[in-house]
């Protein structure tokens, strides 16, 4: 049998029901501090974690198998992963709430509740027109599954979409994919751009001042990536100069965001503490237990990550 270590500091014995009601055959160990993770690991064949504390990697002795309650992966190709060892991630559950994500901020935009709500507080009736999203260019970099889910979306509001990707091959929902060599041609069209983009050497503050200044004059930018493919004092800049009208921000390269950060306070800038894609222990399990039938069935696992290339 299978020896499975589920390690999350809240919801592991969380995990432990939903495996054992999924069907999980073989023995369930749980971990919740680091404490608990090194006495755990070493009887261990999968590690279903987010993370794993750096004191249980030495003890890792049979472990063959880690799929990760996330999207990114940077911080497992960062770990003294053991030789040999599948690293998989989490590909489905993350697109339909990343894509409402997206879209709840973009309808908030387009109908000003915002202003409604603080109209509201002054019982004051004053109109404003909507700014539909039917007809606007939708800029997605990174067409995953998650860009994917979110370009469907936007089709579904009659939106145009362009893709921004690695090889720039053509994608079905897409009218045109460019590659990172031709950023400037993919910002100049983006009416709404939205960063799915994860944190690799290429794409490390590839949305900087060369990228942003391309934009049209009042672009909605959204990242739901990695926070160091945005270089954020070129975003000041282009929200100063309205090249930006407005920025939502889920992700940041220092998290939690500092205090002392500028972006907090910016009346054109909306901050939300990295919860774009939470993952949520159903969605794991089911995605978890989906992989483990093929991990036992000698096929090839869905989201295995390419070490070389960072996702």
């Amino acid at each position: 049998m299978h020896c499975l270590l589920v390690y999350h500091p809240r919801e592991a014995e969380t995990y432990r029901r939903l495996l054992e009601a999924a069907g999980y055959p073989g023995p369930i160990r749980i971990a919740r501090d680091a404490r608990e993770a090194v006495e755990e690991i070493g009887e261990a064949e999968i590690l279903l974690a987010g993370r794993l504390p750096d004191e249980a990697w030495p003890h890792a002795r049979r472990l063959r198998w880690i799929q990760s309650m996330w999207a990114g992966v940077e911080h497992w190709l960062r770990a003294p992963l053991p030789e040999g060892v599948v690293l998989t991630h989490m590909v489905g559950p993350f697109g339909p709430l990343m894509a409402e994500y997206v879209f709840a901020h973009l309808l908030a935009l387009g109908q000003h509740l915002e202003t409604y709500r603080r109209q509201q507080a002054e019982a004051r009736w004053e109109r404003h027109n909507p700014e539909p999203l039917r007809g606007r260019t939708l800029a997605v970099a990174g067409l995953g599954a998650i860009g994917t889910e979110i370009a469907r979306v936007g089709r579904a509001f009659g939106m145009r979409v362009v893709g921004l990707s690695r090889s720039g091959k053509p994608h079905p929902l897409a009218e045109a994919v460019y590659t990172p060599d031709q950023i400037e041609a993919f910002c100049a069209q983006a009416q709404v751009l939205v960063l799915v983009l994860p944190h690799t050497p290429e794409t490390e503050g590839l949305f900087g001042e060369k990228a942003l200044s391309a934009l049209p004059s009042g672009a909605i930018l959204v990242n739901i990536g990695r926070g160091a493919i945005l270089d954020h004092d070129a975003l000041l800049r282009a929200l100063e100069s309205g090249r930006v009208r407005h920025a939502v921000l889920d992700v940041f390269p220092t998290e939690p965001l500092p205090p002392e950060s500028p972006l907090w306070r910016h009346p054109r800038v909306t901050v939300t503490p990295h919860v774009a894609g939470v993952s949520l222990p159903e969605d794991v399990v089911a995605a978890f237990m989906a992989n483990y039938r093929r991990y036992v069935a000698g096929e090839p696992l869905v989201g295995v990550v390419d070490r070389q290339r960072g996702y």
